[in-house]
């Protein structure tokens, strides 16, 4: 009924024009054979009175011509409208449903049809509205099509909406006769220029479903017409883009980790290369901060909302924060393909989980992948756990801290202050760090800490034995119960208590276990990227200039290197992490400089008692004391004092000194003192010094690292002691 519609309307004009003509005609052959108008009547002007069948004839040829083209034409656009009308279709059949894009769900579910109702046509004013059950098949139909398209998940932005077709004038002028009234679904058309070229949308989180408008808006050109709801389902958006949108593609300095070694040579990089764009990768959720503090300084603040603030105040009561700079110090992940002059990105609670060494890439756990041209292997260390805690099952291992991360600071803070008892396990610098920390805490709280160690003494595998059996004193003076000699067999869980048994039979009940015995460097890496591990020292070896490959570099604990004085070594300490990752960052430029710097490390019993050390530190080696009478200046607190900062690698320069000048003063004591309040020990092998620990003596390290430079035999060590300068107070 629509397609006669149509025809009527194109031939209803065409028939009144032709009834026009032939009156005209009539008039005119009357007027010209007399006087006397002829009245023909309407019926009979097909014939014509005599004298008149001329003009008739024609008559009658032009009707019949008008009538065969416009059927013609009728035929013509009938056959056209039909052909659009089934591409058109075939064009809604062949796209798919626009598909709900949820950052939460992985099943995608396209939008429901919204169900046709029947259609009735505007009424027109020259005729009659044919009856709407005629026209509702038609739209039936279109609306079957409409839910027999396809719907399918898809990642793809939606398709443009579908185009807007105008109506025809003599519709666009038909009123609103109807109150409620929906739009008829127009016939077949082609998309207007203006449609075609109009962008397509961006994708959105819409669920799009099929809406019906008023005739009237419709009629409406599109430039005026009010903007349409996008949708009548909205799923949840999200504020953030995705985290993969986060991800740059490429970095041309790539860090692998995000600790002290990282920072280092990030700001080395940036140094030398002002322009440079650095990202860093890290698993951890904090942008990068020094750990010495976690066990040290953080533990003596009064603020009771320290684990919060991450701010600490230094032996000599400076206040600073444990990160090495602010958030605002980085540029976002997201802004670091445009930044114009550059800068260093920390994209967190990332791994790379593999390295394509010939292919420059890298695969995070999200398999997203990130091109390099340099890269930086600092990935650090995992702290080690004791096998029978890792057998004793999950109430054993939820009740043990593995103490590396300021996360783990924040729980062990947490559960000293509401349990009665606490142990640690390991006798080394971070075990005896922590207990001396936890130690004041029980003359507070009434915490009962204990401590214990396969070795006779603290840092037994560091110190001379007489001066580690009077650092256990000295941390037993501090609240803690010192159990040497002690090897745990096994470790239960019993009547809300864990209960360590030792191999020589004897029973210790605690509540909460530190396991600090040591550090497994990380070398996850070194399967997909070919990178060798050292078999003695474990780690990634590295050359002189710190390379593992031609455009990768390992500094930091990860990295065993070759020391051209003491041969291969792997160290695990700040001032090693700060002067690697800096002489890596410098090679990453273009420096090509050997790592002949002898790092330090340092460790404090508190603010009373520390110690600076250099070299190969081993108790197994011969070992000569100097020590002499201590002052108040001796302390790692007077140090820092004196030296502005409670990080003492920070002071610390590769400076040597080339003249020291000894101190006249009368000769120094040597060991085997019952007070060791400061002094000198000198590690030696093959009758060389290769390794010193400056006992409560401060600011003297360029002194010790020209020692070993030098590598000398000594005959009298207390000679060499003098040049400390130990006894000039």
């Amino acid at each position: 009924m629509l397609k006669c519609r149509t025809v009527w309307k194109k031939l209803a004009p065409l028939a009144r024009a032709s009834s026009t003509v032939c009156r005209q005609n009539v008039r005119r052959a009357g007027l010209t054979n007399g006087r006397i108008p002829i009245r023909v009547p309407t019926a009979h002007m097909s014939t014509g009175p005599a004298g008149g069948g001329g003009d008739n004839l024609k008559y009658a040829l032009l009707v019949g011509l008008a009538g065969i083209g416009g059927l013609t034409y009728a035929v013509k656009t009938l056959r056209g409208d039909q052909k659009r009308y089934e591409e058109r279709i075939a064009e809604i059949e062949s796209r798919p449903h626009k598909a709900t894009k949820g950052p939460v769900t992985d099943v995608q579910t396209a939008a429901p049809a919204v169900p046709e109702p029947e259609l009735e046509a505007a009424p027109s004013p020259e005729e009659p509205s044919p009856p709407a059950e005629n026209a509702a098949p038609d739209a039936e139909a279109v609306a079957h099509d409409a839910e027999a398209a396809p719907s399918s998940k898809t990642t793809e932005p939606p398709p443009a909406d579908e185009p807007v077709v105008e109506a025809s004038p003599e519709e666009a002028a038909a009123p609103a006769a109807v109150p409620v009234v929906e739009e008829e679904l127009p016939p077949p058309t082609e998309p207007s220029p203006a449609e075609l070229s109009e962008p397509e949308p961006a994708p959105t989180l819409v669920e799009e479903s099929v809406t019906l408008t008023e005739p009237a808006a419709a009629a409406e050109p599109p430039a005026t017409a009010p903007p349409e709801p996008q949708s009548e389902v909205v799923a949840e958006s999200v504020d953030s883009t995705p985290a993969s949108a986060k991800v740059p593609s490429h970095a041309p300095y790539l860090l692998i980790g995000g600790g002290t070694a990282s920072f280092a040579a990030a700001r080395s990089i940036r140094a030398r290369d002002p322009g440079a764009k650095v990202l860093i990768v890290t698993d951890e959720p904090d942008l990068p901060y020094m750990r010495p503090p976690l066990s040290k300084e953080l533990w003596f603040s009064d603020d009771p909302s320290v684990t919060e603030t991450l701010r600490f105040k230094q032996w000599n009561g400076k206040e600073r924060s444990i990160y090495f700079q602010p958030p605002s110090f980085y540029i976002k992940p997201e802004d670091f393909d445009s930044a114009e002059n550059g800068g260093v990105a920390v994209l967190t609670c990332r791994k790379v989980v593999h390295m394509d060494v010939r292919g420059n890439k890298v695969k995070l756990d999200d398999n997203i992948e990130i091109s390099y041209d340099k890269c930086l292997v600092a990935t650090g260390g995992i702290p080690r756990n004791l096998q029978v805690i890792e057998r004793a099952g999950e109430e054993v291992k939820k009740r043990t801290t593995l103490f590396r991360k300021i996360e783990d600071f924040k729980s062990l803070e947490k559960v000293s202050r509401n349990i009665n008892s606490i142990t640690i396990i390991g006798g080394g610098f971070l075990g005896s760090e922590l207990a001396c920390a936890l130690g004041r805490r029980s003359t507070e709280s009434g915490l009962e800490v204990i401590q214990m160690f396969p070795e006779k003494g603290n840092m037994g595998k560091v110190l001379p034995e007489y001066l580690s059996n009077w650092t256990t004193e000295k941390v037993k003076r501090e609240g803690v119960k010192v159990i040497t000699e002690s090897l745990v067999k096994s470790v239960t869980y019993k009547d809300d208590k864990l209960e360590i048994h030792l191999k020589d039979g004897r029973l210790v009940k605690t509540d909460h276990i530190v396991a600090a015995v040591g550090l497994e460097p990380n070398i996850d890496l070194a399967k997909s990227a070919g990178l060798e591990v050292d078999s003695d020292f474990g780690g990634y070896r590295v050359n002189a200039e710190l390379q593992a490959r031609s455009n990768i570099w390992v500094a930091g604990d990860a990295a065993c290197f070759y020391d051209i004085r003491l041969g291969r070594r792997r160290v695990e300490h700040h001032d090693h992490a700060v002067v690697s990752g800096r002489l890596a960052g410098e090679n990453m430029t273009g420096a090509n400089k050997p790592y002949w710097h002898q790092s330090m490390f340092w460790s404090d019993l508190g603010p009373d008692v520390g110690y600076e050390a250099i070299g190969i530190v081993d108790s197994s080696l011969p070992t000569v004391g100097v020590f002499a009478k201590a002052t108040a200046k001796d302390t790692p607190k007077a140090a820092t004092e004196q030296s502005g900062t409670g990080i003492r690698s920070e002071s610390e320069t590769e400076d040597t000194a080339t003249s020291p000048v000894a101190s006249a003063t009368p000769p120094p004591v040597v060991e085997h003192k019952d007070d060791y309040g400061k002094g000198v020990i000198f590690y030696l092998r093959d009758k060389v010094v290769v390794g010193i620990i400056l006992w409560n003596v401060f600011n003297r390290m360029p002194i010790a690292r020209k020692i070993i430079k030098d590598g000398e035999e000594h005959a009298d060590l207390n000679e060499v002691a003098k040049l400390f300068n130990i006894h000039e107070d």
